[in-house]
């Protein structure tokens, strides 16, 4: 996400933005929410410029939070009250602005300072004045001091670090950096309505410039993030944002004109949609996910790219009912399946921070026994000579190829397809890319074949 250039704005406006990206930061922070549901359930902004202001202030306050928290507990003279805690966050987000914005300092700290009165507690009014215009007198101070302090320099969580330091022992630096950085934009060119050439010239014509990306024969990265508004034809489907690495998925699994194709857990409906661009609309897809309101960005998607699946349905891939097995989606078998399932998400930091805050230890063993009920309950729906392509966001083995190893193990009838190319590195099973600046996200992929018995 690009930092949205500072503009001239009301004091109203300026205060508002803040107080609504105290509230996002506080249910992210205190409440363990999603940063993304958290945002989607703002209030509408009369000015998208308000709107991209208060996103970066939220996703900037929650990639630096450890630094942005030890700064704030050296400024208070006591800790703030629980019943505070909007408070907290407004204060991490003034002082994210002069860390790292290029908002003028006195309007920030003016526009935080009247963000009190917006959130009903105008006493802490002088708490915040006095701690921001603090933090301007010290800042090179106060910044040595904290420092200092662990988890600080990594702005990662000490139990996600260690693991990334095991895993990848040499690549665990640029894990980090690249997952603190703000993440490239990539796009995925509808082959069906243009090529990426063609659509490579609109962009220049619009002053915008791209590149291709390794691996994904539709994708272009541009050197800089635009609102979508930006892009040519954005709104007619020429044009989709997608990360490179997630475009991987329809390359490797390849799906014909002709077959059958289940994209299991579907939602937003980005891999269902380049599914049936490079097939020309002419492969048979089932669209399945467990989360109905998720499953609505899909029928959105394949409107906007003018696609049709042969069916959008709300079913638990994991625990098909009766009927689904009877005389519904379970009932057939498919040619090809894209099984990209639930995952700790620690490929995709850089687009989701507060991943760093909510994801628990104890999460990956509920998420690596989710992922294994998935294949186990799609893999009958395979068809002999298919394929499955098995995927997710996450850098850690227990959810990638030690999954892929147990159920190899359990099941004799699958056999691993190789996964080659310009891009990623080979695991024990399957291929996995790295977050990197100017690269795609995290992704894992195994393809496994079914022969008959």
């Amino acid at each position: 996400m690009a930092e949205p250039t500072p503009r001239a704005t009301t004091a109203g406006a300026g205060a508002e933005v803040r107080a609504r990206a105290a509230r996002v930061v506080q249910a992210v922070r205190a409440d363990g929410r999603s940063l993304t549901v958290a945002l989607a359930q703002l209030p509408p902004f009369d000015d998208p410029r308000d709107r991209a202001l208060t996103q970066e202030l939220c996703f900037g306050t929650l990639r630096a939070l450890p630094r942005l928290e030890a700064l704030g507990a050296v400024l208070a003279d006591r800790p703030v009250k629980s019943m505070d805690q909007d408070i907290a966050a407004l204060i991490l987000i003034g002082l994210y602005q002069l860390a790292e914005t290029r908002v003028p300092a006195h309007a920030a700290v003016a526009a935080t300072v009247a963000a009190t009165r917006l959130l009903g507690k105008p006493r802490a009014a002088g708490l915040v004045n006095a701690q921001l215009r603090r933090y301007l007198r010290e800042r090179a101070s106060l910044e040595a001091r904290v420092a200092r302090q662990p988890g600080v320099a990594g702005l990662f969580p000490q139990w996600l670090q260690e693991r990334l330091t095991r895993t990848w022992p040499e690549h665990w630096p640029a894990i980090i950096e690249a997952s603190n950085a703000r993440p490239p934009m990539t796009l995925r060119v509808n082959v069906m309505k243009t090529t990426r050439r063609a659509y490579a010239e609109a962009l220049a014509a619009a002053g915008l410039t791209a590149r291709p990306v390794a691996g994904a024969p539709s994708g272009l990265m541009l050197d800089a993030p635009v609102p979508v508004t930006r892009l040519p034809g954005f709104a007619d489907g020429l044009v989709s944002v997608q990360d490179g690495g997630a475009q991987l998925a329809a390359e490797l699994l390849d799906a014909q004109p002709g077959e059958r194709v289940l994209d299991a857990c579907a939602a937003p409906g980005g891999k269902s949609a380049h599914l049936l661009e490079r097939a020309g609309g002419r492969v048979a897809l089932t669209a399945l996910d467990s989360d109905p309101i998720r499953l609505a960005r899909v029928h959105e998607t394949l409107a906007r790219l003018g696609l049709a699946a042969t069916a959008v349905i709300a079913a638990d891939a994991a625990a098909p009912t009766d009927e689904d097995l009877t005389t519904g989606w379970a009932a057939q078998r498919y040619d090809r399946i894209l099984l990209d399932v639930p995952c700790s998400a620690t490929g995709v930091i850089r687009r989701h921070p507060d991943i760093k805050w909510l994801r628990r230890p104890s999460d990956l063993h509920r998420l690596a026994a989710q992922q294994a009920r998935l294949l186990e309950a799609v893999w009958p729906l395979l068809a002999l000579g298919g394929r499955l392509l098995y995927t997710t966001c996450s850098l850690l083995p227990e959810e990638n190829e030690e999954q892929i190893s147990a159920f190899l193990a359990r099941h004799p009838d699958a056999t691993e397809g190789p996964i080659a190319g310009p891009w990623g590195l080979a695991r024990r099973h399957g291929r996995q890319t790295l977050p990197t600046r100017r690269g795609p996200d995290g992704f894992y992929f195994a393809l496994l074949h079914k022969a008959a018995p």
